[in-house]
């Protein structure tokens, strides 16, 4: 399919933000204004609560609670959600619209997690802050109204890379978590950036090979840390025994191979995936509605296949 035309007069018209030579204060601020410039109206939900909790290190790491509207009074499932940026931008307060939307569009309460960032916080530090909120959702589940046994590992982007290798640390993990499902928006899953996507879309697609050069470098604290699944979950040597996955990728993106190679994995490993391509859709399309109708074939793609997976029947 063509590239969405209101998403090619939005890049076509895109100013420079600012490339690795700017500094780091610089890409976040442009990172931020950029993205929150593109959202469209806030979606209705009926709560919205921010608690805090602590890593083991004693870093507090707050998480943001969106319960959608919905006529059940029983325990709803929860997306535990990392956010995307690259490991070392966006935040919390970035990501309200798009949660608000995800949790619309679900009828989950969305459980969007403020992980500390890269290059400060290194790889497996964002993981941990990550993996952590997962354990305390899976402990909590009664206080905080959710059902334990519906438990969601979400992201996009670079929260989704979390997600995915958090879904792996709970399998290997003999007192982790029990997921549900796995949900991946865009994710990189190979630090290795080898795929055919990568050389088609280089540069010109809103994300490109070099910006996420840069985001691996601020990441990793070296290229052999890499190597890991923790870090590169496309390596791991097996994929079988994990929670059923969602997995959404955008045609004109540098990840979309990668995103389609784990799908493929997963489903050779006996894993129920669910693998959809975006067409005409870019990197970071979660916050485009504001650019495009397009865009919201992300929300409800990601709507009807939870609503499946975790068996809900109800509408939000």
């Amino acid at each position: 399919m063509a590239l969405d035309p209101l998403i090619a007069d939005f890049l076509a018209k895109l100013p420079p933000v600012g490339g690795p030579a700017a500094s780091l204060d610089a890409l976040r601020t442009a990172g931020e204004v950029q993205l929150r410039l593109l959202h469209g109206p806030l979606a209705s939900i009926a709560d919205v609560r921010t608690h805090s909790i602590l890593s083991s290190d004693g870093h507090s790491i707050r998480i943001r609670a969106y319960t959608p509207v919905t006529p059940n009074s029983v325990p709803l499932p929860a997306i535990v959600y990392a956010h995307g940026g690259g490991w070392f931008r966006c935040s919390l307060e970035l990501y309200d619209n798009p949660c608000r939307a995800l949790a619309h569009a679900t009828g989950c309460v969305v459980l969007s997690v403020d992980y500390r960032l890269a290059p400060e916080n290194k790889f497996p530090v964002p993981l941990h802050d990550y993996y952590t909120a997962l354990c305390w959702a899976a402990s909590h589940a009664d206080e905080l109204g959710i059902d334990r046994t519906r438990l969601v590992a979400g992201g996009d982007s670079s929260g989704a890379n979390l997600a995915a290798a958090a879904t792996l640390c709970a399998r290997d993990d003999t007192r982790g978590p029990a997921i549900a499902h796995q949900l991946l928006l865009y994710p990189p899953l190979d630090s290795a950036m080898s795929s055919t996507s990568y050389r088609e879309f280089a540069t010109g697609y809103f994300l490109t090979r070099s910006t996420m050069e840069f985001c691996w470098s601020a990441y990793l604290h070296v290229k052999a840390d890499g190597d890991s699944p923790w870090a590169s979950p496309l390596r791991a040597a097996s994929l079988a025994n994990l929670p059923s996955a969602t997995i959404l990728v955008c045609e004109y993106d540098p990840l979309r191979d990668e995103g389609e190679a784990y799908a493929r994995r997963l489903g050779e490993a006996g894993v129920a995936t669910e693998c959809h391509r975006l067409d005409g859709m870019v990197h970071a399309c979660i916050h485009m509605l504001g650019v495009t109708p397009g865009a919201r074939r992300l929300f409800e793609l990601a709507g009807s296949s939870l609503k499946r997976s975790l068996n809900l029947t109800s509408q939000p």
